[in-house]
């Protein structure tokens, strides 16, 4: 692995801040049996460049702790964090790639039933599911897209990727 930069390093600094405040600033809807996280619109900040995928593993670490799950939410959030930033990262087409943190919902949905006693193991990963393909597909992409076009946005977010 290449050494951060400085600037790199501030850049992830920056990212994981953005999502802990994003998170923690709606409260329980980002915790629990119904999550609506709107910081995970910074994800695909790893499909625009790898690297970005450091500062939002981070930022969802830091969030857990205001969870109210506790410790096991330090560990199943942020496992499913990396491993869908992981294949964001290695994913061709920005749609496609926007798929990746629905698709392993299942590894909350087993938190939530499981682990913290909400109710049905299939109830709970459709909820995470639905939450995060309608953040993640229906407005990100989109967002993305647009913000895009600028030249300075990319630049700010060290963009690696030119055609979305």
């Amino acid at each position: 692995m290449k050494k951060l930069t400085l600037e790199e390093m501030s850049r992830q600094a920056i990212i994981a801040a953005i999502y802990v405040v994003l998170t923690i600033s709606i409260g329980d809807f980002s915790y629990g049996p119904v999550q609506f996280r709107y910081s995970e619109i910074l994800n695909l900040l790893a499909f625009l460049n790898p690297i970005n995928a450091i500062g939002v593993t981070l930022g969802v670490f830091i969030s857990n702790f205001w969870s109210t799950l506790g410790s096991i939410d330090l560990i199943f959030g942020t496992l499913h964090t990396a491993i869908s930033l992981f294949l964001i990262t290695r994913t061709k087409n920005i749609w496609i790639a926007s798929l990746w943190p629905t698709i392993f919902a299942f590894i909350i949905g087993y938190e939530l039933s499981f682990l913290a006693g909400f109710g049905s193991f299939e109830i709970m990963t459709l909820q995470v599911m639905t939450s995060e393909f309608i953040i993640m597909t229906v407005i990100s992409v989109p967002v993305y897209k647009l913000l895009m076009q600028n030249s300075k946005f990319v630049e700010v977010v060290g963009g690696t990727r030119k055609n979305i």
